[in-house]
């Protein structure tokens, strides 16, 4: 019975046992997912009318019938009607219009919802969580004709996708991105600078030869065929492996953005001792969705065939002294300044580990860049400049 005194409210001396501990638990993750499906239905829901506004300025002709300014006219009434709602600028109602065009002009309707109903990897479960929970709040949004993936992308990152890109397969490609790895806006831009549509699944391999279907296409959309390693500066323009790979884990938050989602850092110069003989890996990296080693070997030279002996040897000691039973097979990355494709590909023959042979490009030359003496003097420079130029024409 609750108490009608006063009283502080803290944690009882009761006995918690372990169906106690299992029951709030178990409430704790009912809670978290109300919260989830809450948020995903209130997107939906924002996504929803974004789609049937810009549907409705398309198929109504609305400027051909109330005139050019009519887009302006109809957000002044919207926000003089939801003056506490966010969204309603002429310039965000442009962007529903042009959202429902870009998508609805290439093909009809009924082939989208059957191409983006290919976007669902068969082994991403909180894809496929996420669409349930939005399949189960309205029928009306399968009704419109509206792709339900789509509300599992947040605004902002639709407008980004639909203002850098015309071909649907390159917009439905960042739409997967952002579904399966959970992109924020800025995350999206860095991909699209990154140019991650090109370079994806690109990489010189021979994954199909030594891995399941699912795992071989798992891989090759997480490798890239080139790394942008311009976070990282090394000395000189000849450099050596040591001094990039020291550059490269000097920057290891860099290092593993760049490497892509899922990607955990186990260690550098990962030693091995075989016969009474130490060798050491470059990088060793674990990745998540992939569940397994993915041993990497940095060159700052162009590929050699015999640098993919030497990489097998090391995938092969990972699978023998570190993989267990649960991972799967150990995947070899090499990442080189340049490489024959032909050259790749017959090295691979005969070896029977998974492995892929990418480049990387953009490292920096700390001799290239300017001292703080040297851009203190340019600055007192130009402000001299900047000084003669104003009593010159104060002159005229």
């Amino acid at each position: 019975m609750q108490t009608e005194e006063p009283h502080i409210v803290k944690s009882h001396d009761i006995h918690i046992d372990t169906d106690y501990a299992n029951w709030i638990a178990e409430v704790k993750h009912r809670y978290r997912s109300a919260q989830v499906k809450a948020a995903v239905k209130v997107n939906a829901e924002k996504l929803l009318f974004n789609w049937q506004l810009g549907r409705d300025l398309v198929q109504k002709k609305a400027e051909e019938r109330w005139g050019a300014g009519v887009v302006e006219q109809v957000s002044l009434d919207l926000k003089r009607e939801f003056p506490d709602a966010e969204g309603f600028s002429a310039s965000n109602l442009w962007y529903m219009k042009k959202w429902y065009v870009f998508y609805t002009s290439q093909v009809p309707l009924e082939k989208l919802q059957r191409g983006i109903g290919e976007l669902q990897p068969a082994v991403n479960q909180k894809y496929i969580k996420l669409q349930r929970a939005v399949a189960e709040f309205d029928e009306t949004i399968k009704d419109e004709g509206f792709p339900l993936p789509f509300s599992l992308v947040p605004w902002g990152q639709h407008i980004e996708i639909i203002t850098r890109y015309k071909k649907l397969e390159e917009a439905l490609f960042y739409i997967q991105q952002v579904i399966e790895k959970g992109l924020s806006r800025p995350a999206l831009i860095n991909c699209i600078k990154a140019n991650l549509y090109e370079h994806q699944g690109k990489i010189v391999n021979n994954f199909t030869d030594h891995l399941p279907a699912l795992q071989s296409k798992l891989v090759q959309e997480v490798l890239k065929e080139n790394y942008d390693f311009g976070f990282a500066t090394v000395k000189h323009e000849v450099y050596d492996e040591e001094e990039l790979e020291e550059s490269l884990t000097r920057n290891v938050t860099d290092l593993l953005l760049e490497m892509g989602t899922g990607f955990a850092f186990v260690g550098r110069q990962k030693e091995i001792l075989v016969g009474g003989r130490t060798r050491k890996i470059d990088l060793l990296f674990y990745h998540i969705r992939l569940r397994c080693y993915i041993v990497c070997e940095l060159k700052a030279r162009p590929f050699e065939p015999e640098f993919a002996g030497k990489l097998n040897y090391y995938v092969n000691a990972v699978d023998e002294l570190m993989k267990s039973d649960d991972d799967n097979p150990t995947i070899g990355l090499l990442v080189c300044s340049d490489m024959d494709k032909i050259d790749v590909q017959w090295s691979f023959r005969g070896i029977n580990t998974p492995m892929g042979v990418a480049t990387y490009n953009n490292i920096r030359i700390k001799d290239a860049l300017p001292s703080q003496e040297h851009l203190a003097e340019r600055v007192r420079l130009l402000q001299k400049e900047l000084k003669e130029t104003k009593r010159l024409m104060n002159k005229v």
